[in-house]
């Protein structure tokens, strides 16, 4: 993390307080520049100057973390199963999807969709995107906030604990984590990597049998 934009979170913190930790938590999850993972920290870390509260700190991080995963729900409602299986069906064949692989992945979410999205508000990196399958699915909105409130409750909770327990040295959570989103990261793309070959392997020989 740039000491630029290190700056600018302190800056925002210290001029807004609490506000500004909802503000950047929720401008977190639209487009994140600025990780959680020096965010709340820093928050931890000024609660153990005495200048702000744990659990008000903790409360703004979760408000503005919860308010920032509704576009998101949002917009995965207005891609909508429909159109995302009609997609699949239209253009799908590119990357082996077909509308019967929405259709699976939507039955999965239908089944375990809280417990996944309280799940994955738990794991770097992937906390933000399990708000788009909770929209194209149609989970109920106050279930998704429910999990998404709880989950993220831990989460923040965790990191404004290790920055009040850190001190000054609040910015190694961000670098601990850090490495974790990567390999988060990179695990799903090789994953979906290797998902795309075996389709298209499996694709050929249907096709040779036939």
């Amino acid at each position: 993390m740039s000491d630029w934009l290190a700056q600018q979170v302190i800056t925002i913190m210290s001029s807004m307080g609490y506000l500004g930790i909802g503000l950047l938590m929720f401008l977190e999850n639209l487009f994140p520049p600025i990780p959680s993972e020096l965010i709340m920290p820093l928050a931890g870390f000024t609660v153990a100057q005495g200048k702000m509260e744990f659990l008000p700190a903790v409360a703004a991080g979760v408000i503005g973390t919860v308010l920032g995963a509704y576009p998101w729900y949002f917009l995965g409602k207005l891609v909508s199963e429909p159109r995302l299986r009609a997609w699949a069906d239209r253009y799908g064949k590119w990357l082996t999807v077909s509308g019967r692989d929405i259709d699976r992945a939507n039955n999965w979410f239908t089944r375990h969709g809280g417990m996944a999205v309280f799940l994955c508000r738990l794991v770097p990196a992937v906390r933000t995107l399990i708000s788009l399958p909770a929209g194209i699915n149609a989970m109920p909105l106050l279930p998704f906030t429910l999990y998404s409130t709880v989950g993220t409750t831990l989460w923040v909770g965790l990191l404004t604990f290790l920055g009040y327990k850190l001190g000054e040295n609040y910015e190694l959570v961000d670098e601990w984590l850090g490495p974790v989103s990567k390999v988060v990261v990179l695990g799903l793309m090789l994953g979906f990597g290797i998902w795309i070959f075996k389709r298209r392997q499996s694709f050929k020989r249907k096709h040779r049998k036939s």
